[in-house]
């Protein structure tokens, strides 16, 4: 775990609080707002399992490819089937999932690169 992705979360929080706070002021960039956190949600949580993981208990496990898989299954099923059968507020959008996908796909295989040079 080194700092450039504790930046890389930070930032992420820092887009969804961004974000949030123009969705309160009314104000909705279609792309971005529908689209953008859906993309970095896959990374986030595998960053913040594999830090809380890691951290705390002291291992040394990083997110393999079946982990993030089974996250965008889980996520998917959650946000775009479960969600939407018990409240209104909730849409299933199959391009949610595609963004979760490409997000952490991305991410794996960044953390992969990356694990090698290192």
């Amino acid at each position: 775990m080194d700092r450039k992705f504790s930046i890389g979360f930070l930032s992420g929080l820092s887009m969804w609080l961004i974000i949030f706070l123009l969705r309160k002021n009314g104000i909705i960039i279609p792309v971005i707002n529908n689209y953008l956190t859906d993309l970095i949600t896959i990374p986030m949580y595998a960053y913040l399992i594999e830090y809380i993981v890691n951290k705390i208990p002291g291992f040394r496990w990083k997110p393999d490819l079946k982990f993030i898989l089974t996250s965008i299954l889980y996520i998917s099923f959650l946000f775009e089937v479960f969600c939407p059968m018990i409240s209104d507020r909730f849409t299933g959008d199959v391009f949610d999932i595609v963004a979760y996908s490409i997000g952490g796909l991305g991410y794996y295989f960044f953390r992969k690169k990356t694990s090698v040079i290192s």
